[in-house]
C-alpha cells in the first residue's frame, strides 16, 4: 500500500459525512485515499476534508466529483499519483453542484472560500 492510501477503503457515503450529520452543505466533495472518509473541499464554508486530514494525519484524498480522479496530498501540498480506488469513484452524477440542493441558501455564493 502506497503511504496514505489504501485502494480497498470504500466512501463513507455519497456527501460530506460532517455536513450530512450536522445539515450543511458543500461546493465539492473529496474522499480521504486512506480511509474513505467523504468530506467538503476547502472553497466549501466547513472544509471538512482538511478536517479529517489535520485530525487524523490521512495526507492523501481524491476529488470525489464525476470525471475526476486527481489526488491531493495535504502533507507535501501538492498533487500526487495513485490507484483506482473502490468504488463508487464518485458522487452521483444527478447530485447538485453545490448540494445538497435542499440545504444550499440561495445566497450561496457569499458563503464559499
Amino acid at each position: 500500500m502506497t503511504a496514505g492510501i489504501d485502494p480497498q477503503a470504500t466512501p463513507s457515503g455519497t456527501g460530506c459525512k460532517e455536513c450530512e450529520d450536522g445539515g450543511g452543505w458543500w461546493v465539492h466533495l473529496r474522499r480521504c485515499a486512506q480511509c474513505g472518509h467523504v468530506g467538503c473541499c476547502d472553497s466549501s464554508p466547513a472544509q471538512h476534508a482538511t478536517a479529517h486530514y489535520e485530525a487524523s494525519g490521512h495526507p492523501v484524498v481524491q476529488s470525489f466529483e464525476p470525471g475526476e480522479d486527481w489526488f491531493w496530498d495535504y502533507s507535501r501540498s501538492e498533487g500526487v499519483s495513485g490507484p483506482r480506488l473502490a468504488d463508487p469513484q464518485s458522487r452521483p452524477d444527478d447530485q447538485t453542484v453545490p448540494g445538497p440542493a435542499e440545504r444550499v441558501p440561495d445566497d450561496w455564493r457569499d458563503h464559499v472560500h
